[in-house]
């Protein structure tokens, strides 16, 4: 368990990472549009999709005394620990020598995302046939990416909290390669004698649509997905605005906005064990269910809550403004609620993911695997770009940043409206369509 929630580590430090702070970092370091920033974290999951089939298809077939899971890993950690380095760095050039830049590394770090990521997710159904194991072991690789997010989030904060100039930027890039090659390492090391007993992939040949009439004619899998695409674009979207939401629309001084990611890390941390529990004993439908509903209330919170009185003190100094104290209070509760909610997202799908498998004869978890994360990116990387078209619709302004100063551009009313609607009303809409996916997958469990 501990090797397994260690698995995951570095590349939940490193989607945590991007999802938080990208956008900004592209649209205010970099000096990039809205528009285009959104066109590279698309790209980012598309080609993350694009490759998942193909990388899932070559690790079934993969054969070495480690078993097909763990060489993938650890060749594939040296490529995403350098990228990732590479992706906060500024290329000197105009908005295209940068734009293409950005959109190569993209491609590198998403490549060994998924040699690492895929591999590694599909060991959780073929280590143990039992659902109990299973769900356990979903639970330690998401508390171990969530721990690990939450390093990376404090770290980044310590870092950004004074000013977000360049160097700060690229050199959080550093230390998160540095913790994504050695978690994987020794995760690999952990899990080496367990992954050469597991089940083994058949290895059969079979050509790309085969693999889609096999996989899209099974009906939970259908489900499992769709559930999957759903979640993760209701909490990619809240991640990617989140910071934008408490700055320019919340009116948080910028040094304490940056940290406004912890609270919702811990809270998910704490969600993630209690949804387990809940799994466990009343039933995975039964923790999405009330998990749901807490999302969908806080997030309903968020889209309304009142903007902070300005102050042009930093750090805590803005809360001796009007009731600013009650309101950050208030605001501190809502974000731990979201991300207590939102815990669902990591554990569920991948609990009821085995479930899918299992009705397979040949059970390919591989194959399973790589399907569903590639929808699930394609749906990630069209709402990422969704959120960069509405900003750049809604006049939205990014500001900048310089090696002395700081210049926050005051968003216009339209553009605070549309971070609101990412924020609140978008997520909300997505995880009441998960709720409505799932009703029939098992009558009994959800209605008893």
């Amino acid at each position: 368990m501990l090797s397994y929630g260690l698995g995951d580590a570095g590349t939940g430090l490193a989607a945590t990472l991007l999802g938080f702070h990208l956008f900004r970092f592209l649209t205010c370091s970099a000096g990039l549009p809205a528009l285009i920033a959104g066109s590279i974290l698309m790209t980012i999951k598309l080609w993350d999709a694009i490759n998942d089939p193909l990388i899932g298809r070559l690790s079934d077939k993969t054969r070495t005394k480690w078993g097909p899971r763990i060489p993938w890993m650890i060749i594939s950690s040296v490529p995403l620990a350098f990228s990732i380095a590479a992706i906060w760095w500024i290329p000197p050039g105009n908005i295209i020598q940068k734009t293409i830049y950005y959109g190569l590394i993209s491609i590198i770090l998403m490549t060994g995302y998924t040699g690492v990521n895929l591999p590694f997710a599909a060991l959780s159904t073929e280590i143990s046939e039992e659902t109990s194991v299973r769900t356990q072991l979903n639970a330690a690789r998401f508390t171990g990416s969530i721990i690990a997010s939450l390093s990376g989030l404090i770290i980044a904060g310590v870092i950004l909290i004074r000013v977000q100039t360049v160097e700060n930027y690229f050199l959080i890039g550093k230390l998160s390669g540095i913790i994504v090659f050695l978690t994987t390492l020794i995760s690999c090391w952990g899990l080496a004698r367990f992954a050469k007993t597991a089940r083994k992939p058949t290895g059969k040949a079979e050509a790309i649509m085969l693999q889609f009439q096999r996989i899209f004619s099974n009906k939970k899998f259908r489900k499992v997905i769709a559930l999957y695409i759903l979640l993760w674009c209701s909490l990619q979207l809240m991640q990617t605005v989140a910071i934008i939401y408490v700055e320019d629309v919340l009116n948080v001084p910028t040094d304490l906005a940056v940290l406004a990611p912890i609270p919702f890390m811990v809270s998910a941390l704490i969600g993630l064990q209690v949804w387990s529990k809940v799994s466990n004993s009343a039933g995975r439908l039964i923790a999405l269910k009330y998990g749901s509903i807490l999302w969908i209330i806080s997030c309903t919170a968020a889209l309304f809550f009142p903007s902070f009185l300005k102050t042009s003190g930093l750090g805590f100094d803005f809360l001796q403004e009007g009731n600013n104290i009650l309101l950050f209070i208030l605001l501190f509760i809502i974000i731990c609620l979201i991300g207590v909610g939102a815990s669902t997202a990591y554990l569920i799908p991948w609990s009821l993911l085995p479930d899918a498998i299992d009705e397979d004869p040949e059970k390919p978890a591989g194959i399973y695997t790589a399907w569903m994360v590639l929808v699930q990116k394609i749906g990630i990387g069209i709402a990422v770009q969704i959120l960069g078209v509405l900003l750049f619709i809604s006049g939205y302004k990014a500001c900048i940043i310089d090696e002395n100063s700081i210049n926050i551009i005051q968003q216009s009313s339209l553009a605070q409206l549309t971070i609101r609607i990412c924020i609140g009303l978008i997520p909300s809409l997505l995880v009441i369509l998960g709720l409505l996916v799932m009703r029939k997958w098992d009558k009994r469990l959800v209605f008893q």
